[in-house]
């Protein structure tokens, strides 16, 4: 298994040219078709407190804003890909970002997205990488605004507590870990259950990935509190982590998609690229 179509969103924000570095190495490395994606958002007519709405000055500087953001991001695109010699594709697509790259991310393999930065000052929507990574059904690499100091995937940490969320995320992530210099599997008892079947997981998860040829150590942590990912974040940087793996836990309700405690403080305060599936 191999990721052989990866995806990366391209917005204009400022960490666009570290997402797309990334997205170049992987697809490189894995031997992958790169598509470089960008969505032109519909425009939005401001409320005005009265008189007429000069609807067509409006539509005219939204698209010439439009236009020049396109060719922006297009030329950033351009300029990760030259010399790579990659097999490449450029789509522009028009319509609210989320649903155009949940539709775009099933035709791939692997979507790469930015983590939302509040202090961006880009348009993209607030929930982009959350909503996108539970709706589409495919494996979201999401990369820090802090910036990504090395390629990820030489060494991986897989939180792992033997749920239908974190098997997927196992599964999905499986080319990382099968070529990692290192894999640790996280495994935190927050004493809920019992000691005998806690001790399942580690055993069982540690023997799958043997089967694959995946090297693996167990690392097992006891956790008095429910602050599970500032202890995942902790760990990562311990263990010199390049790429955290885990599922994604959260459920849509009145297409707001609500997050579980560990799922919003690793999406909030992640220092290295998280993948994670639904």
């Amino acid at each position: 298994m191999t990721y052989k179509t990866i995806l990366v969103h391209c917005d204009a924000s400022p960490t666009l040219s570290q997402r797309l570095d990334v997205a170049v190495e992987l697809a490189q490395y894995f031997g992958a078709y790169l598509v470089g994606v960008h969505v032109q958002a519909p425009m939005k007519i401001p409320a005005f407190a009265g008189g007429v709405v000069p609807t067509f000055d409006l539509f005219a500087a939204y698209e010439a804003c439009a236009t020049a953001e396109h060719d922006g991001v297009a030329e950033s695109f351009r300029h990760a890909i030259k010399g790579s010699r990659l097999a490449t594709e450029w789509r522009h697509a028009r319509g609210y970002p989320q649903d155009e790259l949940v539709m775009q991310a099933r035709y791939a393999d692997l979507l790469i997205l930015g983590q939302t930065d509040s202090a961006g000052g880009t348009q993209t929507p607030a929930d982009l990488p959350v909503t996108v990574a539970v709706s589409s059904g495919r494996a979201t690499l999401i990369t820090p605004h802090i910036g990504v100091r090395t390629k990820p995937g030489k060494s991986v940490m897989l939180c792992w507590n033997a749920s239908r969320e974190s098997a997927r995320a196992a599964t999905e992530a499986l080319p990382f870990l099968v070529s990692a210099e290192k894999v640790v599997v996280l495994i935190v008892d927050t004493r809920r259950l019992g000691s005998a079947r806690s001790l399942e997981p580690s055993a069982y998860v540690a023997t799958w990935l043997t089967r694959h040829g995946v090297t693996v150590t167990v690392q097992r942590e006891v956790l008095a509190n429910d602050d599970v990912g500032e202890l995942i974040l902790s760990r990562a940087a311990d263990n010199d982590i390049d790429l955290i793996v885990m599922g994604l836990y959260g459920h849509s309700r009145l297409g707001e998609v609500i997050l579980g405690g560990t799922s919003r403080t690793l999406l909030s305060s992640m220092t290295v690229p998280l993948l994670v599936a639904h």
